[in-house]
């Protein structure tokens, strides 16, 4: 297992939580990873999806990095509405989370959606990397 981030206060939280434990830590920037093309089967992005800077590059570097038929799961512990309900906000069409916005990202990024969820109790988009 490879854990990254781009902050490191994000990964001393990880060792603190025994991650380290559980394999390799990596301070990277999800817009150019030191990681070999194809060299993962899976990404697990937990939070991720809103912080990126720039989705379409970004989610590209993720493919890039991914084998053809290996994993993206986009994952939030919270869903849209919650999590805009919380921050008292509402959820706007522009979205980057909303099925309409996310499967043409992927799709153009070189990811199939393949799974979406967005319950008030998780956030859940799975995509297969296109060959």
């Amino acid at each position: 297992m490879l854990g990254a981030d781009l902050t490191p206060a994000m990964l001393e939280a990880a060792v603190r939580a025994g991650r380290d434990r559980d394999g390799q830590l990596l301070l990277a920037d999800v817009a150019a990873l030191p990681l070999g093309s194809e060299s993962l089967d899976a990404v697990f992005g937990a939070g991720l999806i809103a912080h990126l800077p720039r989705p379409e590059a970004n989610l590209r570097e993720l493919a890039r990095v991914v084998r053809p038929g290996g994993t993206l799961a986009l994952f939030h512990p919270i869903g849209r509405a919650a999590l805009a309900a919380r921050q008292g906000r509402r959820i706007t069409p522009d979205d980057l989370r909303a099925e309409p916005n996310l499967r043409p990202l992927l799709a153009g990024s070189g990811w199939r959606m393949t799974s979406y969820a967005d319950e008030d109790a998780r956030f859940l988009a799975l995509a297969v990397r296109e060959d």
